[in-house]
């Protein structure tokens, strides 16, 4: 489980992955316009207790991933709902099962908390990662991440 004091770690995970993984599913003017807000890490979810790292036995944050009740950017909570959070796989280590085994985590601890849905707002990369957790598309859009940026994104669900 993560804490504030993984702020470093998670935010040098985010600078390895996202820039490289979604360089195939988005233009160069894109990323380098929304970047520097996604690959920040969120101190209300390290506190939350409901975010989550994979490390290697040398104590190197290879993967991160976790849950909130509230929408990102909203404060509101609907009944039985939750929302998947900032996962990210180091490039190095893609393909081991690590961002399969944080969803996992991230199911068990939401079931426990009457979820019996789940929502992400996946990367246009990741879909196929959410739908392989059989996760489906609810529908495409733009998400604005400040005033004057906005990344195309996938609204996906999935029943627990």
């Amino acid at each position: 489980v993560a804490t504030i004091s993984d702020t470093q770690a998670v935010t040098e995970l985010l600078h390895a992955s996202y820039p490289q993984l979604m360089q195939s599913a988005y233009d160069a003017s894109v990323l380098s316009a929304t970047l520097p807000a996604m690959t920040q890490a969120n101190p209300v979810l390290l506190a939350s207790k409901s975010f989550y790292l994979a490390e290697t036995e040398e104590g190197l944050v290879v993967g991160c991933g976790g849950w909130s009740h509230e929408r990102p950017g909203k404060t509101c909570v609907e009944q039985g709902l939750a929302h998947l959070r900032h996962f990210a796989t180091h490039p190095d280590w893609l393909g081991r099962g690590i961002g399969r085994s944080i969803y996992q985590l991230c199911e068990n601890q939401a079931r426990t908390a009457d979820v019996n849905q789940f929502e992400c707002y996946s990367s246009l990369n990741a879909e196929l990662f959410y739908t392989a957790l059989g996760f489906n598309v609810i529908e495409r859009m733009n998400i604005c991440l400040r005033i004057d940026q906005t990344i195309p994104t996938v609204l996906m669900s999935r029943r627990l």
